[in-house]
């Protein structure tokens, strides 16, 4: 037998339950389907879909929970013109690549500015990287450029 073969059912949506209408039904009599006791088992129950029996509900107990990580987390880092100073050569391009390979910066940093903390005297060109009004002119003053 294959699917296209199989043949339509006359009667594809049966009709629900009938509960409660007495013994000779087959689920009717003394609870019919709803269990012993309880507030659920009375008749005119109606709590709410998130009503716990008592419990806390989820929704009071989430704070309590770690939190959620941000899809677009922006994980910022602060670079000094002391550490441009001892870790790259004269002539050497500073870019968010050359930091992270030379490990000066965590590898998921998506943004980095250099601060003008320390001093340069090395020429070097900063290209792709916002630096602060002090930290250029240091970079500038040494020979050095911003792209």
């Amino acid at each position: 037998m294959y699917l296209e073969n199989i043949p339509e059912r006359n009667k594809r949506i049966k009709s629900g339950k009938r509960l409660g209408r007495g013994y000779g039904s087959g689920v009717g009599g003394h609870t019919s389907t709803r269990g012993s006791k309880g507030q659920k088992s009375r008749s005119g129950h109606k709590s709410l879909i998130f009503f716990e029996g008592g419990n806390v509900p989820f929704f009071r107990r989430m704070p309590k929970f770690a939190g959620f990580n941000r899809t677009k987390k922006i994980i910022a880092t602060a670079i000094n013109l002391d550490i441009l100073q001892k870790n790259f050569k004269d002539g050497d391009t500073v870019s968010l690549e050359t930091l992270k390979k030379s490990a000066l910066i965590a590898q998921r940093t998506t943004s980095v500015k250099i601060l003008g903390n320390g001093s340069i005297d090395k020429k070097i060109i900063i290209s792709g990287i916002p630096a602060s009004e002090s930290a250029k002119e240091k970079i500038l003053k040494a020979g050095g450029s911003i792209k």
